[in-house]
């Protein structure tokens, strides 16, 4: 967070000159009047200068844009990205030739960056954001694979009768599994181990 103090004859001045300090403009900034000063007898005597605090505004989202920026074109594949706020919900889509390189096998490479955007976001948030990155409808063509492989690991729990285990995934991912399976009342799904390695296991309901 930048802040600086700075002072001048009156407030603005005063406010003026931290945002030189500062080089940035005022309404991305929050001010702070510590003394308001005062004139003095013929603006000489007993005069004292106005002292005020101007603390920079953080924005996050644009915080989390600038890193995924950064790191697409450091991968050698630079990205446009859309960004589509949903409540507490951020969704930044990424566009661009060398995507796939973004996306990786399974989606890895695009659960990674997924996770780091949001604790990036969420150092710099007043709230806890959630952050859905996006590339090419990544992911709803994965929801419909996982949607898919949910009820054929069901099939195998019921009919092996033991607990299937699947690998680790995002919390958006493991959304999707216990969704698909909520109505399935020959199993039960519940998350296990530690982010960002959480995973779900599906269970055969003992009848």
């Amino acid at each position: 967070m930048k802040q600086v103090t700075a002072t001048g004859q009156t407030v603005e001045e005063a406010v003026e000159s931290a945002l030189a300090q500062l080089k940035t403009t005022k309404d991305r900034t929050d001010v702070n009047i510590i003394d308001e000063g005062k004139k003095g007898i013929f603006g000489i005597f007993g005069s004292r200068p106005a002292v005020v605090k101007v603390t920079v505004i953080i924005d996050p989202i644009e915080e989390a844009k600038k890193f995924l920026t950064h790191v697409s074109e450091q991968m050698g594949a630079p990205a446009e990205i859309e960004i589509k706020r949903d409540g507490k919900q951020v969704h930044f889509v990424m566009t661009g030739e060398k995507i796939a390189l973004l996306i990786g096998k399974r989606g890895q490479t695009l659960n990674s960056l997924q996770y780091l955007t949001q604790l990036v976001i969420n150092r710099f948030a007043n709230q806890y954001l959630t952050v859905i990155l996006d590339a090419e409808d990544y992911r709803n063509r994965r929801s419909e694979t996982l949607i898919q492989l949910a009820h054929r690991l069901a099939g195998k729990a019921v009919k092996s009768g033991k607990d299937v285990t699947l690998e680790p995934m995002p919390s958006y991912e493991r959304k999707v599994i216990h969704t698909a399976l909520s109505d399935n009342r020959r199993v039960k799904t519940f998350s296990d181990g530690t982010e960002p390695h959480r995973f779900i296991v599906i269970t055969p309901v003992k009848r």
